[in-house]
């Protein structure tokens, strides 16, 4: 089955209204990269206009910034520890923007997008 992100089928009072078009290859959706602990794996994704985004799909390192010194150091990622996305994510180790992970370096929020972006990069939190 398919993701679509067109228009609802529901009209705001709860009816069902009707499609004035067919469903469109640009509506599709994908599937979250759900990007975990492990060595580096990375996917690339065709978008519109023929461009890629890269789907980091496993990682074991993150650019930590430290705010007080302003330094950027990388640092290994031993387990997720919060996740606000989904409390089910800590205990499968699943790294979103926002979750909370515990570092080589100390505790880092993440706060790059690694589905999106290919990359996990956070700030230590104290």
């Amino acid at each position: 089955m398919a993701i679509w992100q067109g228009k609802s089928l529901r009209k705001p009072s709860g009816g069902r209204g009707k499609l004035n078009k067919n469903k469109r290859k640009a509506e599709l959706g994908k599937g979250a990269a759900e990007t975990k602990i492990g060595d580096r794996k990375v996917k690339k994704v065709r978008t519109k206009g023929g461009n890629e985004k890269i789907r980091l799909t496993n990682d074991n390192k993150i650019n930590v910034v430290d705010p007080k010194t302003k330094k950027v150091e990388v640092a290994e990622i031993l387990n997720v520890v919060e996740n606000s996305a989904n409390t089910h994510f800590v205990r499968r180790n699943i790294i979103t923007k926002g979750a909370v992970v515990e570092t080589s370096a100390g505790t880092v929020k993440v706060t790059s997008r690694p589905g999106q972006h290919g990359i996990i990069n956070g700030i230590l939190v104290e």
